[in-house]
């Protein structure tokens, strides 16, 4: 820490006892160094006391502080009882009142005057320059631009007063107090200040420091070096340029401190990586280089928190580390259920009648749970999974939650108030359980905002609408962050840029290196444009590229080593393009770069299929699996034999998932379900053109069973694309029903002798001599009789393909080994079936399909182009034995798309 030792030195230099110095920092982080370099100096007086200059204005001032929400509810307060058009409501206030209070506080630290800021925004002529006519409609942007700033010069003096009578002040108010105080402060306080390491300064804190340098009670040590200092086009040095030229600044006062360590020797690398994360992926590589494996002297800089947990990932090898950014706390799990919550909140109060399952499911997954509610929960979701239910009537939420120890958080709150108690007892419950200690800090953390938002909320009688508590409770969270405990003097350190301030380090690596995270660029949220900013001398993103520029260049002044790596693909608000920092110590700096592409390409994933061998339980399994054979267990076998093992080895099955959209498989079961009411009505009937005339009208009724039987809701049908499909399913049935009342009108006998037929024990011999046998069974969806002629009919949601059979002596045995032919394969098991059942000995059989996606092409048989039922049957034989060779393992059939 070369720039504080200096400091001390100095200091040590000129008082033995540094207890009669008050040391003014930046910030916070840099005490514990100040501390551990005494330490080292066997110094053992008295510490001397230390503030950040926020602290010393604020104690000039001598104000209460308020910001926040606290600020935000009594402006409201203040806001309604002007009356000012338009009369907005909070949620409305908060949409812009935050910005405005940003702007506010700039305008009171850096001009002379808020209302001749405020002034000039509203002023005619100011108008004039961009709008000559407004026109006479109110809603015009110029007229309501022209009407926000005319209620804004009502409106903010009037705030200012009343936040004065309580004697409270925005930062912006402490800075205006402070100002008229300063002389007298310099001039009365007994201490002397030390002020160490700023660069910009508002004109408040430029004061101060200039009164305490005038009356001999202050001394400043800036961080300054050539290399930007002397050259006026480097932006890094503008302040501190600035501030040489304080005529506090002589022969007898000099400037310190100007260093000439930028120039020397420097190990710098640019790692150009394809993709955010990615760069932690690096950060090990990095490591490596680093000879001081403590990494004591070592820096992380991540210009974007949302690297952190990668980063962290990435480190566990890493045996100390002092991390000094925290956690955000918007990223746990606990703030998305809540988020989820109020969410859900917001849709209960526009008055739904009934839940969407997304709005439930995430809450019952991500909030912490006891034994007993997860019972619950898996119980809930596994009814609603089964029955298909996407939307959740109130009345069924209740039969199956009301157990939920938190039930009272789904349901609509009675208000804001109401809702803020039930999730501080909630809070309060969830700790009480065993959770791990981010998620109990996380917890804990949502229980303080909720008290403090309750608190400050209680003063006020206007009413906060469900939205607006979301708001309130979103900006609460996303200003805290989980701390983390660490070794602040050893070890490696992960800190974000501000948290470096008068901080050195030998080797710096810093991520997301890109424009738009360093500098920020022209990203300022506000309503003043900048050519009034720079008019009125306020800061504008330029004097922010020029601070930031600053934390860069001082950072890798003193280091050796500097690893700077940035995300070159483009996505989201990220364009892919490095800082233009590293663009200029590319060409204005005399180091040499290396320069690294890291591309973050793998080679194609060459996983090798999965392989089972047929063990001896697989084998016993298998000889059980012969009893009970369908023909569908040879096409799962042929599809992908590792299907087979999972679902008729294994017996395991795909778990139930919710459709939002009905799926092929289902739209298939509805079509079917519904043609088996219809032809069970005609079973054993020879069918006239009536009765075929009836069902038509009456397939609403048929298809309504048939969604009973798929336990799907009947408001699942009543809109969108699942309508569509009911009315296609609709279609379909009347098209089946229409080809059969075709027949009968042209004079065939057809008569319906089963559905949905169920056969078992067909015995088919593997081998005659030792009678090596499986046993068939399944179900035909249609047995009929045309003139005469048995059909055996089975329903397919795909069109047909290849029921055409050509088999001879060359190709029997792999015949049916083949997944394009399984559709045939499967009709002729069912003749084999029929064949060999008593009571349809000796009638001519016909196989056939009728498939869903042609209906009206009525049945397509099979054909025997070549060959018969017995050449088919030794296919299927050879197929089986396949199968039950305990040689052959099953290997996954990887399909290529």
């Amino acid at each position: 820490m070369k720039f504080l030792n200096k400091i001390i030195n100095e200091l040590l230099a000129q008082n033995a006892d540094l207890s009669a110095f008050n040391i003014v920092l930046p910030g916070k982080r840099p005490i514990v160094f100040i501390r551990q370099i005494l330490e080292e100096n066997n110094y053992s007086g008295f510490l001397p006391k230390f503030f950040t200059i926020e602290e010393l204005i604020d104690q000039i001032a001598d104000k209460q502080p308020i910001q926040g929400i606290s600020v935000w509810l009594f402006a409201f307060d203040v806001y309604k009882s002007l009356n000012l058009i338009p009369n907005d409501d909070f949620a409305d206030f908060l949409k812009w009142f935050p910005t405005l209070l940003k702007d506010w506080d700039d305008i009171l630290k850096f001009s002379e005057s808020d209302q001749a800021v405020l002034q000039y925004m509203f002023d005619e002529e100011r108008i004039k320059e961009w709008a000559q006519d407004l026109g006479e409609d109110d809603d015009v942007p110029r007229k309501k631009f022209l009407n926000f700033w005319r209620n804004m010069n009502v409106f903010l003096p009037v705030l200012k007063q009343k936040l004065q009578g309580k004697n409270w002040a925005t930062s912006g108010m402490i800075h205006e107090t402070a100002k008229s105080k300063i002389i007298d402060f310099a001039k009365n306080t007994p201490n002397k200040f030390v002020f160490c390491g700023f660069n910009a300064f508002t004109p408040v804190e430029e004061k101060l420091v200039r009164s305490l340098l005038q009356w001999d009670k202050g001394q400043c040590f800036f961080q300054g070096d050539h290399y930007y200092f002397d050259d006026e086009r480097q932006e890094a040095g503008k302040f501190l340029r600035n501030h040489k030229t304080w005529k506090e600044f002589n022969d007898s006062r000099a400037f310190q401190w100007i260093e000439d360590d930028f120039n020397q020797s420097k190990n710098i690398k640019v790692y150009e990586v394809s993709g955010n994360v990615t760069q932690t992926k690096i950060l090990p590589e990095i490591f490596k280089e680093i000879e001081n494996k403590t990494y004591s002297n070592t820096a992380v800089v991540l210009l974007d928190e949302n690297l952190l947990p990668a980063s962290l990932d990435v480190m566990y090898a890493v045996e100390n580390l002092n991390i000094t950014m925290g956690f955000p706390l918007k990223n746990l799990s606990f703030s998305n259920a809540i988020k989820q919550l109020f969410y859900l909140q917001k849709q209960l109060e526009k008055n739904k009648s009934s839940y969407y399952y997304r709005d439930i499911f995430p809450i019952l997954e991500e909030l912490p749970k006891s034994i007993e509610d997860e019972q619950i929960i898996i119980q809930f979701k596994s009814k609603i999974e089964e029955r298909n239910i996407v939307y959740i009537s109130k009345k069924l939420l209740n039969e199956l939650l009301s157990e939920l120890s938190y039930f009272n958080l789904l349901q609509k709150a009675d208000s804001t108030n109401v809702y803020l108690d039930l999730l501080i007892d909630f809070c309060k419950q969830i700790k009480w359980l065993e959770i791990d200690d981010i998620q109990y800090e996380n917890v804990s953390h949502f229980e303080n905002a909720f008290r403090i938002i309750k608190n400050q909320v209680a003063p006020y009688d206007f009413q906060i609408k469900m939205e607006t508590l979301e708001i309130l409770i979103n900006q609460h969270v996303n200003t805290e962050s989980i701390d983390f405990q660490g070794e602040p003097l050893r070890g490696l350190q992960i800190m974000g840029l501000l948290e470096t301030r008068l901080l050195n380090f030998e080797n710096v690596i810093m991520l997301s290196v890109n424009e738009g995270k360093l500098p920020l660029g022209n990203s300022q949220n506000t309503y003043i444009p900048f050519d009034i900013r720079r008019f009125f001398d306020l800061h504008t993103f330029l004097e922010n590229d020029s601070i930031y520029a600053y934390h860069f260049y001082r950072l890798i002044q003193d280091s050796k080593n500097v690893h700077l790596l940035f995300n070159a693909l483009s996505s989201g608000v990220n364009t892919g393009e490095k800082s233009r920092f590293i663009t200029q110590i590319e060409m204005e700096s005399s180091h040499h770069i290396e320069h690294l592409i890291i591309e973050n390409s793998s080679e194609p994933i060459t996983t090798q299929p999965i392989e089972i061998p047929k063990t001896d339980i697989v084998l016993e399994r298998l000889e059980k699996w012969k009893e009970k054979v369908s023909a569908s267990h040879l096409t799962s076998y042929l599809y992908n034999p590792i299907d087979f093992y999972l679902s008729k080895i294994l017996k395991t099955s795909e778990t139930d998932e919710i459709e939002e959209e009905l799926s092929v498989k289902n739209y298939g079961n509805l079509v079917h379900y519904s043609l088996q009411e219809v032809y069970e009505v005609l079973k054993g009937k020879v069918l006239k053109e009536n009765d075929l005339k009836e069902s038509i009208k009456a397939v609403d009724k048929y298809i309504d069973v048939a969604i009973e039987k798929l336990k799907h809701q009947p408001e699942f049908y009543e809109k969108g694309m699942n309508f569509i499909h009911k009315a296609i399913a609709k279609k379909v049935i009347e098209s089946v029903l229409n080809v059969d009342l075709e027949l009968v009108k042209s004079g065939n006998k057809l008569e319906i002798l089963d559905i949905e037929k169920r056969f078992e024990n067909v015995d088919f011999y593997l081998d005659e001599n030792t009678k090596d046998r499986i046993s068939f069974f399944g179900f035909i969806d249609r047995i009929d009789r045309l003139n005469g002629t048995l059909r055996i009919i089975d329903y397919k949601t795909a069109k047909i393909k290849n029921l055409t059979v050509k088999i001879d002596e060359n190709n029997v045995d792999e015949y049916f080994l083949n997944s394009e032919r399984k559709q045939a394969l499967q009709l002729c098991i069912y003749q084999y079936v029929v064949q060999n059942l008593p009571e349809f000995w000796g009638l001519p059989i016909e196989t056939g399909i009728w498939s869903f996606a042609e209906a009206r092409k009525g049945v397509v048989s099979l054909q025997f182009e070549k060959g018969n039922i017995d050449d088919a049957m030794k296919s299927i034989k050879s197929l089986i034995l396949e199968i039950l060779d305990p040689n052959l393992t099953f290997i996954e059939d990887i399909k290529s798309y």
